[in-house]
């Protein structure tokens, strides 16, 4: 396969059956259009932080040690995604709302970053998109990352499935939308999930926290094609073969390619 470049948007908490509620009926059709299971699987315990680091790191939480929200170095560290990127001469760059993602990767390995702090700025979500939207079309990356922190707030804040939480996810939705329909359609984009939530919390094994999202959108994905399963550690395994990357052999997820 030759290289190509991939954009990561994670929406925090979002569930799976939210897609279909918040009312944005764009969202149904990227999924028609691409490869996608909305029944992948997140790690326990489902918080954001330890789900992120599986992500980036394709392990389990026992593996890289991070349990709550607040990280601590790896016993016997081992390369992530961006860390194999770099290695290879690939240009990455982070986008996020929560600072607490700063700590996915070491010192060195990404391009660029820009943290528009949830707490700190209206319509985070909004700007955040927008920022990486202007950086990709100017310097087109290898690899962008894209962190959505409002959803998971409105969940906090008001609770799963409600109609704040639902207008979250819509928002979510439409800044999805305008990366798709601006940047290079050479990108393929991976929209996912770190968990999702119940009533004000996460963090159980009860499925509504454990049940994420996986969707494929891009040239690289056959459309209309639903993955039997899928796993938030299966991710960082795909882009590193999108972007002609060896994954290291710690890894323990799939590329979700043929």
């Amino acid at each position: 396969m030759d290289t190509q470049k991939t954009v990561l948007i994670l929406i925090d908490g979002m569930r799976s059956d939210a897609i279909a509620q918040c009312g944005e009926p764009w969202a149904q059709k990227l999924i028609a259009d691409s490869a996608s299971c909305l029944e992948a699987r997140t790690v326990m315990p489902s918080v954001t932080l330890p789900c992120h680091m599986s992500l980036f790191y394709s392990v389990d939480v026992e593996r890289h040690g991070v349990t709550t929200n607040f990280f601590s170095p790896m016993v016997r560290p081992l390369d992530g995604l961006i860390e194999c990127l770099s290695k290879e001469g690939k240009k990455s760059a982070f986008f996020y709302t929560w600072e607490h993602l700063r700590d996915l990767t070491r010192p060195g390995g990404l391009a660029y970053s820009l943290l528009i702090n949830m707490f700190e700025n209206p319509d985070p979500d909004d700007q955040v998109t927008d920022a990486a939207i202007a950086y990709i079309q100017k310097i087109r990356p290898d690899f962008v990352f894209l962190y959505l922190g409002d959803t998971d707030e409105a969940g906090h804040d008001f609770g799963w499935m409600g109609e704040k939480y639902l207008d979250t996810v819509a928002n979510a939705w439409r800044c999805v939308r305008r990366v798709r329909e601006t940047i290079p359609e050479e990108y393929n984009i991976i929209v996912t999930a770190d968990h999702g939530g119940h009533d004000r919390t996460h963090g159980t094994d009860l499925p509504e926290d454990m049940t994420i999202p996986v969707i494929c959108n891009g040239p690289a994905f056959p459309t209309g094609t639903v993955l039997k399963q899928a796993s938030i550690k299966d991710i960082a395994p795909t882009i590193a073969r999108l972007a002609g990357v060896t994954a290291p052999k710690t890894w323990e997820g799939h590329p979700l390619l043929e």
